[in-house]
Parts: C-alpha cells; structure tokens; sequence
C-alpha cells in the first residue's frame, strides 16, 4: 500500500506508517508471536527482524537504508 501524505500532516503519517507496519507484523493465520530477534548493520541500524512463535520462524522483516541513513524501504519476507 503506497499513500501520499501532504508534508506537515504528521498525525496522518504517523497513523499511515502505524497502519503499514501492523500489517507487515501481523503473524500467520493460527500463530502467535512469542518472540523476536533483531539484527544490525554495522553502522547501528536495523538490518532485519526475525519474529518467532517459540522456536519456529514465522516471517523475516528487512529494513533497507538509503546513504544519508533514510530508511528507504521495508520488506517481509
């Protein structure tokens, strides 16, 4: 889902990143989160977010930076 924002409307965005994301985060069908495990890159920014319902991997999110350290993308997997 792509939606414009006009710039300066930031209750807007907030509530249109909150929405994207609970969706990319929202586990399988009968699952449950249980637990999640973060990587880094080595500038300290997030490289990917492993979430876990114990021991078994659920789904993989990768964030993907741009380089002046703007988030450029975020993809499941």
């Amino acid at each position: 889902m792509s939606q414009e924002i006009p710039y300066g409307r930031y209750e807007e965005a907030y509530k249109a990143i909150h929405s994207a994301l609970s969706g990319l985060m929202a586990p399988p069908s009968g699952k449950r989160i249980t637990k999640l495990a973060f990587t880094w890159n080595a500038n300290g920014t997030v490289n990917a977010l492993k979430a876990f319902m114990g021991d078994e991997l659920l789904f993989t999110v990768t964030f993907s930076w741009n380089a002046d350290g703007t988030l450029r993308e975020v993809a499941r997997t």
